[in-house]
This record gives structure tokens, sequence and C-alpha cells, in this order.
């Protein structure tokens, strides 16, 4: 009896560990458990498709006042008007409702999730070489990443299949044959990562392609050769024709699978050699102040001072070293980074905004080397 006992005593206590050492990832299941959607996807009629050939269709264009125009200060300027060269940008998720599986265009507090969220902290990234097109599309529901129902697959599938259509419509009424960037962040990078497959790889397209950034989403190296092999991995800042993708995360975020295959490049670097920068190689982070608490299970709306929020610019703002395909970030040196939705030093949300003047940098100087290999 004893024996039975001190056994039932070493695995409460192995399960009491576990449950600490593990407690921001639980809390996090938890929380998306809440986003599950209430029927099935099949139970669940598809919202209206969007109508590409529409300006309500895109959440950005280069040619009309939006979220992707804004300018962290008053020495970048927005060049879309004079950009020879495109970007075709797919946003991440922003869409936590549990009716259905897929986003309705209809939903409005969805929208400005996006733009506010999204178009303002990552597609603006590229303003100053770019025309910037983001088409809306019937994102999947977070918890699709979760579920394995199938619903969650089909969901995904739905949304790709817009991403793919407004690629399409993109190259054929708006690109005229210029050369382009393809980006996007999260859910967006998943479509972006499979438009390379599906659109470009193989194809005159790829020609074209200055990089492609699909960033904030796990990416295996050797899946991505196989299935794209002329779209190398990107190892310097100036190579063109490659791919750039990494993952922010503080030294305590929970494991989140085995992500040592995944693409890391490092965004002060522009490297994948795993050596650490240094804080001042940071030209600088762009945050946008605002209130934001809770888990993504709480999102609502965007609150009214995030809305009416200047851009804060930051020099120095966070380290980086890829460590075990993972974008390790020691220390933040800002209390504008504040909101971790997805779990303690989960930096997830900030994967552009941390890095916004080197990205920004970047890109322009990855489209001047492809302007000038052509002259």
């Amino acid at each position: 009896m004893k024996k039975v006992l001190l056994g039932v005593a070493i695995v409460a206590v192995a399960l009491g560990t576990a449950a600490f050492l593990y407690r921001d990832a639980i809390g996090m299941m938890i929380a998306f458990s809440r986003l599950e959607p209430k029927v099935s996807f099949a139970a669940a009629p598809p919202p209206s498709a969007p109508d590409y050939s529409q300006p309500q269709g895109w959440a950005a264009l280069p040619d009309r006042e939006d979220a992707a125009d804004v300018v962290p200060n008053s020495e970048v300027q927005d060049r879309q008007s004079t950009a020879e060269v495109d970007v075709f940008f797919v946003h991440p998720t922003t869409f936590f409702g549990t009716a259905g599986w897929n986003q309705s265009l209809d939903d409005g507090s969805t929208n400005q999730l996006t733009d506010m969220f999204v178009l303002r902290s990552q597609a603006s990234v590229f303003n100053s070489c770019c025309k910037v097109y983001a088409p809306r599309y019937r994102q999947a529901t977070i918890y699709s990443f979760m579920d394995s129902s199938g619903s969650g697959k089909s969901a995904l599938d739905l949304a790709y299949q817009d991403v793919e259509r407004a690629f399409d419509y993109f190259i054929e009424h708006y690109n005229q044959g210029r050369p382009f960037i393809l980006a996007g962040h999260s859910q967006g990078s998943v479509h972006a990562r499979m438009l390379l497959e599906k659109r470009i790889t193989g194809t005159p397209l790829r020609e074209r392609l200055i990089a492609a950034y699909p960033i904030g989403f796990g990416i295996d190296r050797e899946l991505m050769a196989q299935a794209v092999p002329d779209v190398p991995v990107c190892e310097s800042a100036e190579q063109i024709g490659c791919v750039v993708t990494w993952n922010a995360v503080g030294p305590q975020a929970a494991p989140w699978g085995d992500p040592r295959k995944n693409i890391c490049v490092n965004p002060l670097t522009w490297r994948v050699d795993g050596a650490a920068a240094e804080a001042s190689l940071n030209l600088g982070g762009v945050a946008y102040p605002g209130t934001f608490e809770g888990t993504l299970a709480d999102v609502k709306g965007v609150p009214q001072d995030f809305i009416a929020a200047k851009p804060v610019l930051e020099p120095g703002v966070a380290d980086a070293q890829c460590v075990d395909g993972m974008l390790l970030v020691q220390e933040i040196r800002s209390q504008n980074y504040a909101a971790r939705p997805m779990g303690k030093d989960n930096y997830h949300i900030y994967d552009y905004n941390l890095f916004h003047m080197n990205l920004r940098q970047n890109v322009e100087l990855r489209v001047a080397k492809y302007l000038g290999s052509r002259t």
C-alpha cells in the first residue's frame, strides 16, 4: 500500500511540476479552446467570396489612402506613387469569431483589426519601396490551427483559395509585368508560402520575384527546398530571389512543437549563421502604444487609444539570434511591447514591429539590387 501511495505522490508531483513549467502553454490552450466555432465547417455555409475587381476586396491599394501608407517619422517617405516594384502582402489572422470558421468580409470589427493592427504595423514597412497590394480574404479563424476534426483544414483551404484568386487578379490587372515582393505574416505566411509552390516556382513569375518575406510561421527548410527548389533561403542582405522568415520569442517562451528544422534569418544581420546580433544593430522598432489586455480570446475590437496612437520609433529596441529555428530576443528595451496575447515571452505579434527599420531598409536594398541587375 505504501508503494502505491508513493507512486501516486510521485505522479502528482510530476504532473504539478509539468503544469508549473508549462503553465503559459496550458493557459493558451485553454484560451484557444474558447475560440472553437460552435458548428462544423460543413454545417456552416461559407461567407460570400470577395470580388477583387472591386476596391472593397482589398485592404490596401497604392492609389488610395489606407493604413499601409503610414510612415514612422518625417524622415521616411511613402513612395508608392512612384515605386517601380509591387508588394503582394497577405495579412495574418485577425478573426477570432466562433459563429463560423471563416471571416465574412462584411465583418467591420475584424476589418478594423486588420487595418489598425496589421496594415499599419506590417504592410507599411514596404511603402517606401513598393506599391502595396493587400487583399481581404475569408481568413480562417485562429482555432483552425488547433483543430483536429478537419474543419480547420477546410477553413484554411477556403482562405487560400481567396488568396490565390487575389494573387491571380493582382498579376493580371495590377502588376503589369513589374517585379514584385511576396510578403505576409502568420496565417498570411502560410498562404504566401503556398503561392510560392503553386503559382511562382518554375514559372516566369519566378524571375520577377525580388524576395519573399513569409514571416511569423514555421517553414521547414528541407520541405521548402523540395517544394520550391528555385527560391533558396536568403543568406545575405543583398541576395535576391530568395526567402526570409523568422519567429521571435523571448528566453522563457513556452515551447510549441519542434522548430529546429525551421528557417530563421536574423533581421539584424540577414544571415542564418546563428551569431548573436546586439541591439545596437537594431535601426528601430515601431510601436503603437495603446491598451490591450488578456489573451486572443479576449479580443473584441480595437481600443480607441490604440487607433489614435502615433508611431513610436525606438532604435536599439531588441537584439536577435537564431537559435534552434527560432529568433531569440534576450531583451526588449521598451515598455511599448508589453502586450503578450499569445503567452509569456511570445513576441509573435511583434515579428515586424521589433525590426521595422531594418526590414524597411532591407527591402529597399533588395529592390535596388534587383533593379540594378536588370539595367
